[in-house]
């Protein structure tokens, strides 16, 4: 049984230790820093105690601790992928290539920001298996991206835009994944300091097609192969990304689960994370078309222009960009909105960009982020590439400014 102690005895039993006065100013100051207490005290019944708040001061001090602590933690490439295996995403084997891509990517920005020093500008003198004239850093871009991958040991096979067809890779002792690369997008713009980019894809690889040479196999079998296993649609992708090269390096990866976008650090040499699970507007009011060629369009699409050129609602009409650079164009995209437009015209029957490593990697992403990519009539995804080097139409963006098109070219 719990004997009820009077007030009067409760504060004499408190206070009979102290060494302080128990004067009412020193009963007073003790109330003053212990409001609860002192009620409970006067009162005479017995509560629980309760979390009393912080004085401002310390308060602050914890914010204060919490905002530093923000500042700092900063999660880089390296360890976003690490984090990706231990979650089933992607395996080891996977991790290893990626990282040698972002090291390629480093490399190259590396590059083009010295290129006017090191005399890296215009042309190489060469022209490439597209009829395309080769720029200097065409050249050492490709040179690059190879060599990374092949030093990871886990890449079976290789499709660049600068190759004339797929190379198998000697290196592997670990992997069979197929990269599709294009290791400068915008190559012309490298001359003027603007805006270029690194497109690449990574498939699995097709369980029919081995590209192993047994005794009765010839060189021309294997790279026949080689073609077949990575003529793979754009579906098939289990990784694609780009390298915006501009005023940041954004390295921007799609693992099939969002898409996310790390910028380059130039002070620790490491890419952090700075877009997480990106999402593209519904509708965008930019339009990027190179209309130097609208005369060379159909009418269909002349007339879809046409209507982006007239005031909407609020009085303006769409603004229109063109970068000349794919990786620029979706990036904008990505995170404004809008639409990308590269279609067929008289001169260009099949449009001009490759399906495989360019407008395929770039679809996923795309669609990834809740956007929408067609060549006019179907999926870019859906399409089966019959060459590596197979070029097709693409409008991709917004999904209501891509439905919208739709209805013109319907």
């Amino acid at each position: 049984m719990v004997q009820a102690i009077s007030t009067s005895s409760c504060c004499n039993i408190l206070f009979s230790k102290s060494h302080r006065s128990t004067s009412p100013h020193s009963l007073h100051r003790f109330n003053h820093y212990s409001p609860s207490f002192a009620h409970r005290i006067s009162t005479g019944v017995q509560r629980k105690a309760v979390e009393l708040p912080l004085p401002e001061t310390v308060t602050q001090q914890v914010q204060n601790k919490e905002q530093r602590k923000t500042q700092f933690a900063l999660e880089n490439l390296t360890s976003w992928l690490l984090k990706q295996e231990l979650a089933g995403n992607i395996d080891a084997e996977l991790t290893v290539v990626l990282s040698s891509i972002s090291l390629a990517c480093k490399q190259i920005a590396s590059l083009l920001q010295r290129s006017s020093i090191i005399n890296l500008t215009g042309g190489q003198g060469t022209i490439n298996v597209q009829g395309e004239d080769q720029k200097k850093l065409d050249v050492i871009s490709n040179e690059l991206f190879c060599n990374c991958l092949r030093s990871s040991g886990r890449t079976g096979i290789i499709a660049s835009e600068e190759e004339d067809v797929p190379v198998a890779v000697e290196e592997t002792y670990s992997g069979n994944y197929i990269v599709v690369f294009n290791p400068i997008d915008g190559s012309a713009n490298i001359d003027t300091a603007l805006t270029t980019g690194s497109i690449f894809g990574i498939y699995g690889p097709d369980e029919q097609c081995l590209i192993d040479l047994d005794d009765n196999s010839t060189l021309d079998k294997a790279r026949e192969k080689c073609i077949i296993n990575v003529c793979q649609p754009g579906r098939n992708l289990l990784v694609a990304g780009y390298c915006l090269y501009s005023s940041s390096v954004v390295f921007t990866i799609s693992l099939g689960k969002g898409v996310f976008a790390f910028t380059l650090d130039p002070t620790y040499g490491e890419f952090v994370l700075t877009h997480e699970n990106i999402k593209i507007p519904e509708s965008g009011k930019i339009y990027s078309f190179n209309e130097g060629n609208y005369d060379l369009w159909d009418n269909k699409l002349k007339n879809y222009l046409d209507h982006l050129r007239q005031p909407g609602s609020n009085g303006k009409p769409y603004s229109g960009r063109y970068i000349g650079c794919l990786v620029g164009e979706i990036h904008r995209m990505l995170l404004r909105g809008g639409i990308y437009g590269n279609p067929k015209n008289k001169n260009s029957k099949n449009g001009n960009l490759r399906l495989l490593y360019e407008c395929a990697p770039m679809s996923f992403l795309i669609e990834q982020a809740s956007g929408t990519a067609i060549d006019g009539v179907q999926r870019i995804l859906d399409i089966v590439p019959e060459q590596v080097h197979q070029r097709t139409p693409i409008f991709i963006g917004s999904p209501d400014e891509v439905q919208k098109l739709q209805k013109y070219l319907a």
